[in-house]
């Protein structure tokens, strides 16, 4: 985006200040000026290609979810607000970070060979997040018809889901909420082939009443062999509602936590990887199949999967950068099996 505003400031519209004698070449300048203009700007799209959720991100806004979930208001309260600088995956494009702190793009890694332990290497356990990370949710009524539209348009597959609330209606009964959910495309495919190599765990920080129904849904098949929700989340000094990857009991080597909200990771930074979050507006996402399922099976192969997701993501310095110190966290969890 600062790339977009040089072009802005660099390339200003022709102005005539009376000293050009030929006023036939006026026209043709400006229409030429203009062409270059937005020529840049349609190579620099071509080449960073941001998802509207990122460009609202720069200029300051949040996308509003009516989400019975808490898991998109922890990136930016407590007055945490500034840019997403972590390296969220890219579908097969890695983001290295540069001495400058300047992001471009190079190759994927290549699959390694596998590492074993005594001959057997230990099965990956991947805790997957719910909201905008495996589908994302609306309340129905407030929903907007052309988001709804161009969703069913583009192919997205939907449902209705009726949940209970923590609310009461006035004759003391549970209310219960309407939502419209749409599934991340690729979500079965994704949810089968990762269930091949690792175990399953979803851990949200939406309420069970909501989350529940919704992962019934979701998970016909039953590959989450945990379902966590918001209750087993952890309060902590800084956030709430951290997901503490300690209550597995599985080892830390061997465990990865895809989250779309970076504080997620807060206790275990070396074991998040962070990706893009899903919006109904972004029908042509293809995260879950082309970036992040690629990562995890190159992660299953690894005896310790926090070298290449430090490597890769530097999870440890964007904290730091947003004043959140890690030292012992990181000791903590690097130490551990």
């Amino acid at each position: 985006m600062a790339e977009m505003a040089d072009v802005c400031s660099t390339h200003q519209p022709y102005r005539n200040n009376g000293n050009n004698d030929d006023g036939t070449l006026h026209p043709l300048k400006t229409i030429l000026n203009w062409l270059s203009f937005f020529f840049q700007i349609l190579l620099q799209i071509i080449r960073d290609t941001p998802s509207w959720a990122q460009v609202l991100t720069y200029v300051g806004f949040r996308k509003h979810h009516l989400l019975l979930s808490s898991d998109t208001s922890d990136s930016s309260e407590n007055g945490l607000s500034s840019p997403t600088v972590f390296k969220t995956l890219r579908a097969e494009l890695e983001m290295v970070e540069e001495e400058d702190s300047t992001l471009v793009f190079g190759p994927a890694c290549p699959a390694l060979p596998p590492a074993y332990s005594n001959g057997v290497l230990e099965k990956m356990t991947v805790v997957l997040d719910l909201d905008e990370t495996l589908v994302c949710a609306y309340e129905t009524s407030s929903l907007p018809t052309i988001i709804r539209t161009q969703a069913t348009e583009a192919g997205l597959k939907s449902f209705e889901l009726e949940c209970t609330s923590t609310e009461r209606e006035a004759d003391g009964r549970l209310k219960v909420n309407h939502v419209t959910v749409f599934e991340r495309p690729g979500l079965h495919d994704f949810l089968e082939q990762l269930s091949e190599f690792a175990d399953l765990v979803l851990f949200t920080a939406g309420l069970e009443g909501y989350a529940s129904p919704l992962v019934d849904k979701i998970d016909v098949e039953n590959r989450f062999c945990l379902r966590l929700y918001r209750p087993a989340t952890t309060t902590t000094e800084q956030r709430e509602h951290v997901k503490d990857l300690s209550c597995l009991s599985r080892s830390f080597s061997r465990t990865v936590l895809v989250d779309n909200n970076p504080f997620s990771f807060l206790l275990q930074p070396l074991n998040g990887i962070p990706c893009i979050p899903f919006y109904a507006g972004q029908p042509n996402d293809n995260q879950l199949m082309e970036a992040i399922l690629p990562l995890l099976k190159h992660l299953s192969l690894e005896q310790d999967v926090r070298p290449i997701l430090h490597e890769r993501f530097r999870m440890p310095e964007w904290f730091e950068k947003q004043g959140l110190p890690m030292s012992d966290w990181i000791h903590d969890s690097s130490c551990s099996n």
